[in-house]
């Protein structure tokens, strides 16, 4: 296993991180959204523990979940694994998240003062914790003004609740404005973007990834095998394979015609490397010095040794170079005209003035 800091920070985190989304979803909930989270996954706490052992077996040491993941399932049963298993809190970093609907009341949702702070305390029960390691807001409140979710965030960190925050799923404008808020205010500042990201799916490097590199904020990838697009059980000819996820939950948004033009050009380098295109896919991924932490998901042991595998995966040049160029994004404004107006300055030429005969003495 690898592992790099978190965003700017001096935490070290593991390259693949273990989400948990699929803990929990026990299809006998009265939640509203029980449907979804059952055909996301069912694992019980057995599974869990299994996958949890096999996670740390391989070296990962960090694990994602969210409050509103199966109605707070998903935290409860990785808590309880955490226990079940012996593990020792200070060798884990627990990532989880707040802002989806968790109640039926008016503010059991959002980036409020008010609902962060009561959900941080349900979390921290739930988890059977002291404190959460990356604490994230896991979706844009256009209601609750920045700074006010800001100034909560960083009460928690200073009452020791929570150690590092980040956010998900946001505008690029809107990081930008909470990192300068956090600067000129003294707030904790967001040290991590959760966000999608596959070579399906290449959006977020038009403007998110450019911040990010400025900034030096860490990169947490979700979904990165677009819900199991580029698991290989997908192709042209089978769109709709039993069996999977996406074939009932067609999600994230994703341009297949696109896609089997690069699973096209994805099976000879997954033959050549003898392995499965979804190990592939991780290794693009993981070769992205953007890259902090890639969530990886599974409900068999065999899928999460499969996906631990990619870390060993290392892509020639020319087959980056192949991958790169098939699944390139098509040019936008004014992305096309930044390195048509800036070549000169991007690469410049020393321009030598001929000395006069003065300045020569």
């Amino acid at each position: 296993m690898q592992y790099k800091t978190l965003g700017d920070t001096g935490l070290l985190v593991s390259t693949l991180c273990f989400g948990t989304m699929t803990f929990g979803g026990n299809q006998d909930s009265a939640m509203a959204d029980a449907r979804i989270w059952k055909m996301i996954g069912a694992t019980d706490q057995a599974e869990a523990d299994s996958l949890v052992k096999a996670s740390i077996d391989a070296g990962i040491n960090f694990f994602d979940t969210a409050d509103v993941y199966s109605g707070g399932q998903s935290e409860r049963i990785l808590g309880q694994s955490l226990k079940n298993l012996n593990i020792p809190r200070k060798d884990v970093v627990i990532a989880t998240k707040v802002y989806g609907r968790v109640g039926q009341g008016r503010n059991d949702v959002g980036a409020s003062r008010g609902h962060i702070m009561d959900a941080v305390d349900a979390s921290l029960q739930r988890l059977q914790m002291d404190h959460i390691d990356l604490y994230q807001i896991h979706g844009n409140d256009a209601v609750t003004p920045i700074e006010e979710t800001l100034r909560a965030l960083d009460t928690l960190v200073t009452q020791g609740k929570v150690r590092y925050i980040g956010c998900s799923n946001w505008q690029s404008w809107k990081i930008a404005k909470a990192l300068g808020i956090s600067e000129f205010k003294n707030l904790a500042r967001f040290d991590t973007l959760q966000a999608y990201y596959s070579i399906a799916g290449r959006d977020l490097e038009r403007d998110l990834v450019p911040l990010l590199e400025a900034e030096k904020t860490g990169l947490l990838v979700w979904s990165p095998l677009a819900g199991g697009l580029l698991s290989g059980k997908f192709s042209r000819a089978n769109q709709k394979p039993e069996n999977s996820r996406r074939s009932e939950f067609d999600f994230p948004i994703v341009d297949k015609e696109r896609t089997w033009k690069i699973l096209d050009v994805m099976a000879p380098i997954a033959k050549a490397h003898n392995c499965s295109p979804a190990r592939i896919s991780l290794a693009w991924l993981l070769a992205k010095p953007v890259v902090t932490s890639v969530i990886i998901g599974a409900k068999r042991i065999e899928q999460l040794q499969d996906n631990v595998a990619a870390v060993d995966v290392k892509l020639t040049a020319e087959q980056i170079k192949q991958l790169d160029e098939v699944s390139a994004l098509p040019p936008e404004y004014p992305g096309w005209m930044l390195p048509f107006q800036g070549s000169n300055r991007l690469a410049p030429t020393v321009r030598q003035i001929p000395q006069t005969a003065a300045a020569a003495k």
